[in-house]
Parts: C-alpha cells; structure tokens; sequence
C-alpha cells in the first residue's frame, strides 16, 4: 500500500494518478490503477446534490471514507475535513483529522489553506497527521471568492498563490492539489515547492492530476466541469438498464418464475 513518503518521492518523477472515491464498490473497481483515493467533499454535490459543500458534515463524510478504507488495497487514502471542522482552531482541526483517521482509516487529511492556516497545517503535521493542501479555487471559500472562478491570473494574483504554496510546504503539507489555477501560476507553483502538486483543472506540468471519478464516467451530467474529460459515458447504459427492468416488471416478464 502506498505510504505518504512514496507519494513525497514522486516529486519531478513518475504522474501521480489520483481519482475520487466515496463508496467500496467504486473503490474496488478504481484502486488498482490509482495512487490517491480522494474522499472529497465534492460528494456534497455528486452524492447528496448539494448546491456546494459547505452542508456536509464530518460525520458524514467519515462513513464515506470508512466505506472506502475498507475497499481499498494499494492507493494512498487521504479524506478532506469539511466546512466548519477545522477553521476555529488548530485545537479543533486536531480533533476533526484524528476522527477521519482513527474512525475513517484515512493516511491523511486534505485542508483547504489560506496563509491563515499555516498555523494549523504545522500544528497537524507535528503532531502526526499528514496534510495535503488544497489552494488555488477552494470550492469551501465560494463566498469569498465570489464563485467558481479560476486562480491565479495577473503577475499579483500569480505571486500571492506561488507564496501561499511556499508557506504550505514549509508548514509541513506533504503536498499541494492545485484547483482551478492558470497554467502559468500553476507551473510556476510546481517549480517553486519541494513537495508535489497535484493539479485539477490547473497545468499538465503539475506532478499528477485528479477528477472527480464520477465526471469521467460521465454520470454527473450537465454538473461536470469544463477542465473535466468524460472517459466513458455510463450514464445512458445506466439509464437504459433501469427503463429495461422497469418494462420488464410492468410486462409481468421479470421475475422469471422457477
């Protein structure tokens, strides 16, 4: 199983392939080929449509990251702490991050950082919990930012996020996922930290990628952003199955009888 340190070690090297996961059986089918199951708190929005994730709490996404845990064989686990689980105080996000691993089996936790949160990833990291942090577009600070809107843009903007990328890495996160930035920032970041980045919707030269598993299935529908690729559109097959069963059962052709 991969290990912290062997994601560390894929700095410059070979892709990190990441993907999400929220339940056993898409654990199952996707762990072999992925380095970094991701339990977001995206499933806000594709699993409990959800406007955004600020109403998911952490019990909830605990049982996701249990279900996934117990699924899972090769990939590293990291588990995001949602809205309003780790902001208050490094106290409290201790707290919250010690649940999603010792309750939800993850490697690590995932926290959405401004410099602000230095404090708090240093606090984490000293005391035994790996953080993956997550900056550029944070989905959990859309008030703020005024929406989904990309990272990164003008020399300013640019400068700010290569910043915030050094004080996350030197707080201790073992790496950074990069949302919704501009290539060139999103470059520049990669080039300007020691620890991996991962990108979604930011650069191809980040050190690895992910998406949402459900976006590239095809079975998030009109949801599915524009930085997204549909690898496989399940979502008619699905679709047809269920129309087929339905007829079947209006027919009185299922069930067979013995």
């Amino acid at each position: 199983m991969l290990t912290v340190p062997n994601i560390r070690r894929m700095k410059g090297g070979d892709k990190i392939v990441s993907l999400t996961a929220y339940s056993a059986w898409m654990t199952r089918l996707i762990d072999s080929v992925t380095d970094v199951l991701i339990v977001g708190d995206s499933m806000a929005m594709v699993e409990y449509g959800m406007s955004s994730t600020l109403g998911l709490s952490l019990d909830t996404i605990i049982g996701h990251c249990a279900a996934v845990n117990r699924a899972r064989q090769r990939a590293l686990l990291v588990c995001d702490l949602p809205f309003a689980s780790f902001e208050r105080s490094p106290q409290q996000a201790y707290e919250s991050a010690a649940r999603v691993i010792a309750e939800g089996g993850a490697d690590a936790v995932k926290l959405e950082c401004n410099e602000a949160m230095a404090e708090t990833v240093g606090f984490l990291v000293q005391r035994g919990i790996p953080v993956m942090s997550h900056i550029g577009l944070m989905p959990q600070h859309l008030n703020v930012q005024g929406g989904f809107k990309r990272q990164g843009k003008g020399k300013t903007a640019s400068r700010e996020l290569v910043e915030q990328a050094k004080t996350m890495a030197h707080a201790g996160a073992f790496s950074l996922l990069l949302e919704g930035v501009y290539s060139e920032t999103a470059d520049l970041v990669t080039q300007s930290v020691t620890v991996p980045t991962i990108g979604i919707g930011a650069s191809q030269g980040c050190d690895g990628q992910v998406l949402v598993t459900e976006d590239i299935l095809g079975l998030t529908g009109n949801n599915i952003p524009g930085f997204a690729r549909v690898y496989q559109n399940l979502k008619p097959d699905i679709e047809d199955a269920a129309a087929q069963f339905a007829q079947d059962v209006r027919q009185g052709a299922f069930p067979k009888d013995a």
